[in-house]
């Protein structure tokens, strides 16, 4: 592996840094303002369509899309580097440069998988950002961490699927925006694989017998700038066959496709959610005293400081070689590191951010620091895509194996 980032990811990383600088994080305090005026809080701010606006005019949207023909066509080792700055930002910068998940999950599901009128209808105005989307996978009566456990049955009746189940934490649900529901359930119950139970069918928001219940919090947040995250009840909700994304029996195997890019696109941004925290907890610590001496000179913030720079730069390595052979071995060649990188770099990142709240004293718990909401952000993804635990399970069967 090359350490050095080849001419179009440099190029790429300029014109984003520079589009950090002059927009994004200007943007913050101007986003949050007008949202306070919003008629609805799931309502998007303009600033944010401004920001859009400006990405796509500079070249920086659907970055994170391999596929040249719909995204910039980059490695994920090219766009991890990316997505890492977008996390310094991590309610405005994603959604700005159209790379906001879910929606970049499920833009991969419909470029891999869907047929030609699919990707027409839905995969073509998530890529123009006109719409959003949700994917619904998560249920509230079951242990969703074993996607074997769903219990939403999507039947078939002559030409059409019913969809009966419940559904929470649905991200971007809540978001007016939100037009395209991909939803998994089983459509073979009692089949005897149990992985080839399961099925993905895309259900329009305004299906009838779709009703969006409520939104989730997280942590005591509402994550507007993402859509929210809903609880949704699918009751006799009818589409037409040709709404199933692949092929019956299809679901489990997509999901597994879907979480791979997934998670270095959630790691990275997490890399760069630790390197605010760090700048943060630098500028308050020279600017700041306590005990006779500026907090810079305090021997514990050393530790905090030092350690958390040993930290990021061991987890931007372990990503980076996970990219990297993802893009050279494939996702399953890359399993191992995969699962790694989820284990370890929420679990890092909290620490991190944890540390800057701290240093912050009550301004790190409060809304005029971004240190609390990206607490939640990093501490919910120790669950989102399947809690660390699990991955612990298959990651340590693995090593076991080598023996056996």
């Amino acid at each position: 592996m090359d350490f050095a980032f080849d001419a179009r990811t440099e190029e790429l990383r300029a014109k984003l840094l520079a589009f950090m600088d002059e927009y994004v994080h200007p943007a913050e305090q101007v986003a949050h303002e007008q949202r306070a005026r919003l008629a609805s809080p799931w309502d998007t701010p303009q600033v944010v369509e401004d920001l859009k606006a400006e990405a796509r005019r500079q070249g920086l949207w659907n970055l994170f899309l391999p596929d040249a023909e719909h995204g910039a066509g980059l490695t994920n080792l090219q766009y991890a580097p990316l997505a890492e700055i977008t996390g310094r930002s991590p309610q405005l910068a994603p959604t700005a440069t159209n790379c906001a998940a879910p929606d970049t999950g499920n833009m991969e599901v419909l470029a891999q998988f869907a047929d030609e009128g699919q990707k027409k209808q839905w995969l073509e105005p998530l890529l123009a950002g006109e719409i959003r989307s949700a994917f619904a996978m998560t249920e509230p009566d079951v242990a969703s961490s074993d996607a074997t456990n769903i219990t939403t049955h999507i039947e078939r009746d002559g030409d059409e699927y019913v969809i009966t189940g419940r559904k929470w934490y649905i991200s971007g649900a809540m978001n007016p925006d939100c037009r395209i529901f991909i939803v998994m359930g089983k459509t073979d119950p009692d089949g005897a694989d149990i992985r080839r139970q399961q099925s993905m069918v895309l259900v329009p928001r305004d299906t009838p017998g779709v009703t969006v219940d409520r939104a989730m919090q997280v942590f005591g947040y509402e994550d507007h700038y993402h859509g929210g995250h809903a609880e949704v009840t699918f009751d006799h909700a009818r589409v037409p066959v040709s709404n199933l994304i692949g092929e019956e029996g299809g679901g489990f195997a997509i999901a597994q496709a879907r979480l791979g890019p997934g998670r270095i696109h959630h790691c990275m941004r997490l890399i760069g959610m630790a390197e605010r925290a760090i700048e943060l907890m630098c500028r308050r610590a020279v600017s700041r005293e306590a005990f006779g001496k500026a907090l810079a000179q305090q021997g514990v913030v050393h530790n905090w400081i030092a350690d958390a720079r040993v930290t990021v730069e061991q987890l931007r390595l372990l990503v980076l070689k996970t990219a990297w052979l993802m893009d050279t071995v494939g996702n399953k060649g890359a399993h191992t590191e995969i699962q790694a990188i989820k284990i370890a770099t929420p679990r890092a990142v909290v620490d991190i951010i944890d540390r800057a709240i701290q240093l912050h004293g009550a301004g790190g718990v409060s809304q005029d620091f971004p240190l609390a909401e990206l607490y939640a952000g990093a501490r919910t993804l120790m669950i989102a895509d399947g809690p660390d635990e699990v991955h612990q399970r298959s990651l340590a069967r693995r090593e076991i194996k080598k023996y056996l």
